[in-house]
């Protein structure tokens, strides 16, 4: 009786081990995809985007995912793990082993059996780029000027709520990305 009161405790063990893993790997894959999500690529300049760039920006094709990894390597191991991070497009799929073990027991071998779990993380557009006003219609004969100023931008986002960005002096990016993107797990 008392062995199966402690291979009892043993698959207990086993079960905590494995959701400290799995704690792991959601945190990590989530931390890879929120630090993607906030970063876009180095020299992007909106006031001179046309619209295919700014679906460009909804695909995710400007998200800069340089240090996305490493961020989630970094939650791993605020969890007592380690990761391995895969970029994958538009989100990260993680796979996390615990530092610890399931501990000796009377079941042979737990005590070198290490929690493993995998968690993938998307970034998901909310909104959909809004049709451009139309153009107003040049004077004849046309007068000389400058460069014409770019045109605010308008996102329809889920919720019924617009995003208004104005591309000469647009709000930080990830102010910007925070309304534009959803980031979940997605198994």
């Amino acid at each position: 009786m008392l062995f199966a009161a402690f291979a009892f405790f043993v698959f207990g063990q086993a079960a905590l081990t494995r959701s400290n893993a799995q704690g792991a790997a959601d945190a990590a894959a989530l931390a890879a995809a929120r630090d993607a999500r906030d970063h876009l690529v180095p020299g992007v300049d909106f006031a001179k985007f046309e619209p295919e760039d700014w679906e460009r920006i909804l695909r995710g094709e400007l998200l800069d995912s340089t240090g996305s990894c490493a961020e989630a390597s970094s939650f791993a191991a605020k969890n007592d793990a380690s990761a391995t991070c895969t970029p994958r497009a538009r989100g990260f799929a993680v796979e996390a082993t615990t530092n610890g073990t399931v501990g000796k027991s009377v079941v042979p071998g737990t005590g070198s059996v290490h929690g493993r779990a995998k968690a993938t993380a998307a970034i998901e557009p909310r909104c959909t780029l809004d049709a451009a006003p139309a153009p107003a219609p040049t004077p004849s004969p046309t007068p000389t000027q400058g460069p014409t100023p770019a045109l605010p931008v308008t996102f329809k986002c889920k919720g019924g709520k617009d995003l208004v960005v104005d591309p000469s002096k647009p709000d930080p990016w990830r102010k910007i990305a925070r309304t534009l993107f959803d980031v979940r797990l997605v198994d």
